[in-house]
């Protein structure tokens, strides 16, 4: 194999990434630029030239099925011998059961989940953690202790760490650490390890046995790191383990794309990258291959949105053709989201469209529920992505799982625990609790069609209502996931539901850096989809038998914005925020059909006084939010207000330039406005 065909089909830049002579390399690939491509046609170039030996390549992913799809490529380009492909845990733990072997060590046994544990170390200080919330109080400790190890955060450490994180335990962080600690002290007296300790274990190898590390270093000599930008300060640690002082190294990252803060993972590594190594070779592949420019165009607005200007690295080019310009709809409730989803995903079912080319994505996973119960009555197949639909929630298992009490004790029982867990009224979700929530919520259903009802009856009904979800999945389905587990995947058509202050961002994003991650996992969903994009929310939205008002995404402006430009534009590219929206809302004043009179004849009826009263609350808006006046609303939208005169918000919709997403935004503070010009003219 001399790889001169693994070049064929490659843009300029890929080609130089694949060829270029650097150590180390770091390929910047934006979504859909075809990183996996290049990535493999890279190893195997090197191969193919001499310049690497299989068997001494390794190339890290973090998924099983990342890394299987690394060497069915490498199969396919030719390369026969096999490479090495694992996640780091797996790596690191073959690494470390061959060194407890050589050393006649007994290896000691891997603790699957921390709750077990951690249960009943709380049981033994007199404090057994009871029922569901006790499940939710678990999961999140075991959270927090998986957080602070990819941290290299140690128990004392963790208070100050997690305040400067912004994190949220469910218990006070001296608890938190005082858990941590007892866990650390408990599970090595069993002879414990769990899959942090697999990252330190192997790095204190390492970095402490020079016999082992050179032997580790001559079985690895050329490495390569998949999706740079989510790798953890452990995982960072253990790498730089395996490189020694040697620089063969090839990083594969988009820092657009840095979603796991939450999880510990750091994209510093990644941006840092040649700070760290001067001589490091940078390759950016910004060509588009998945998404058409409209796509792109919101996607973009949202990534940019809140910035005075562009920041590096965000152009991407689109390499497909044009296509429709994405949606943005308001439901009254997240009932009827769902059920204007099922609705259009049954109109776009065409002949010769698959429903699996079809997805919903949401920001956590309580919301799939609703989106299951829609679909299911309109008999549209789904799955879960990550086979986890909601009754496999571990939560929701845990609540049927006493088939013993009467219903009634049971809805009693899962009414306190929701109350206990229940969301706080900014919209925040629990990523347990929220289970729960929708489980009492369907259970009211339940008793409401079969009183008393009886828990094996239940359990019943629900398995009929929301299906099953492991007879589903090979079938022709449409996707339901979550933005984390979207990750990687695209679709020709694609739904982002529940865009609501509190979701999008989600509630506990506190920080200015979990708001910028927030930011760019709202720009991952959106990129996910190839030709049509379909965004909305709900004014209402349910917790159980609560019903909240809720708030439009802050990140809607930036695709209202983005949308009405395109609408505007006679070019359909890239787009960003304040770019073209002046001239879009100038032109869609002047044309729009919701409007009786053009824009110009507004500004003429408009009572000069609440026109420069207007004006003056603009500015005061623009400058507190670090905006140009026009961003918040055009000339010509202010003379229609004035013009109009508008009594409620839903007059307000009406006016160019308004939609629903200002309207929400800006609509009382509008109305104030002109109730207050009402008050002094009178």
């Amino acid at each position: 194999m001399d790889g001169t065909n693994l070049l064929d089909g490659l843009t300029a830049a890929q080609r130089h990434a694949v060829c270029v002579d650097a150590a180390p390399l770091c390929i910047l690939a934006g979504p859909g630029s075809g990183k996996t491509r290049v990535l493999t046609r890279r190893m195997a170039w090197r191969i193919a030239q001499g310049s690497a030996d299989a068997p001494h390549v390794l190339a890290l992913t973090f998924t099983r099925k990342a890394a299987g799809e690394l060497r069915r490529r490498l199969a396919d380009l030719g390369v026969r011998d096999q490479v090495a492909a694992g996640t780091f845990h797996s790596v690191a733990y073959a690494q470390l059961r061959q060194r407890w072997a050589d050393r006649g060590q007994a290896a000691p046994t891997l603790l699957e989940r921390k709750a077990g544990l951690l249960g009943r170390i709380m049981e033994s200080s007199g404090n057994p953690p009871n029922g569901a919330g006790g499940i939710r109080l678990l999961g999140d400790i075991a959270g927090e202790i998986e957080w602070a190890k990819a941290r290299l955060v140690l128990p004392p450490d963790y208070p100050a760490a997690s305040a400067d994180a912004g994190r949220k335990p469910a218990l006070p962080t001296p608890e938190v650490a005082s858990l941590y600690a007892a866990y650390e002290v408990e599970r090595a007296r069993r002879g414990l390890i769990d899959f942090d300790d697999l990252l330190s274990s192997c790095a204190n190898a390492l970095e402490s046995d020079p016999s082992f590390a050179a032997g580790q270093r001559w079985r690895f000599r050329h490495l390569f790191v998949d999706e740079y930008q989510d790798v953890n300060p452990s995982q960072e640690r253990l790498l730089r383990a395996w490189l020694g002082e040697r620089t063969d190294l090839c990083v594969v990252g988009d820092s657009r794309q840095a979603i796991y803060g939450w999880n510990g993972a750091d994209p510093t590594a990644l941006t840092n990258l040649p700070r760290r190594h001067p001589e490091t070779t940078v390759v950016h592949l910004d060509d588009n291959w998945r998404s058409s420019p409209q796509v792109l165009a919101v996607a973009s607005a949202v990534l940019t949105h809140g910035r005075r200007s562009k920041p590096a690295g965000t152009t991407l080019k689109a390499n497909r053709p044009d296509g429709p310009i994405p949606s943005l709809v308001a439901y009254e409730t997240d009932h009827a989201e769902a059920a204007g989803i099922a609705r259009a995903l049954r109109l776009a079912h065409a002949p010769g469209r698959a429903w699996s080319h079809m997805a919903v994505l949401v920001r956590t996973n309580a919301q799939l529920g609703l989106l299951e119960e829609a679909l299911q009555r309109c008999g549209i197949p789904h799955r879960v992505r990550g086979g986890e639909g909601f009754l496999a929630q571990p939560v929701v298992q845990e609540a049927l799982r006493d088939g013993t009490r009467p219903f009634g004790r049971f809805l009693a029982d899962l009414s306190v625990a929701v109350r206990q867990g229940s969301p706080a009224e900014s919209g925040d979700e629990n990523r347990l609790g929220a289970g729960l929530a929708d489980l009492l919520r369907l259970a009211g259903e339940y008793s409401s069609l079969d009183s008393p009802g009886s828990l094996a009856g239940f359990r019943a009904w629900l398995a009929v209502t929301l299906g099953s979800e492991g007879a589903q999945q090979e079938r022709d389905a449409v996707e339901l996931a979550t933005f984390h587990r979207a990750k990687g995947l695209e679709w020709p058509t694609v739904f982002v539901a529940g865009l609501e202050q509190g979701l999008v961002p989600i509630g506990q994003a506190s920080t200015p850096a979990a708001q910028a991650e927030e930011q760019r996992l709202l720009y991952v969903a959106l990129t996910r989809a190839e030709v049509e994009l379909h965004c909305s929310w709900a004014k209402t939205r349910s917790f159980g038998s609560r019903a909240a008002r809720r708030a439009p995404s802050p990140y809607l402006e930036a695709i209202e914005a983005a949308c009405a430009a395109l609408a505007g534009s006679p070019h359909n590219s890239i787009i960003y925020v304040g770019e073209l929206l002046e001239p879009a809302r100038r032109h869609l004043s002047q044309t729009s059909p919701t409007c009786e009179r053009p824009a110009i004849s507004l500004a003429r009826a408009a009572d000069p006084e609440v026109l420069e009263a207007l004006r003056s609350w603009r500015l005061a808006t623009a400058r507190t939010s670090g905006v140009p006046a026009y961003v918040i609303l055009h000339d010509s939208t202010l003379a229609a207000v004035a013009a109009a005169m508008p009594l409620t918000v839903e007059e307000l919709t009406r006016l160019p330039g308004l939609g629903p997403v200002k309207a929400a935004r800006f609509g009382s503070d509008l109305l104030d406005v002109l109730a207050n010009h009402h008050l002094e003219s009178a």
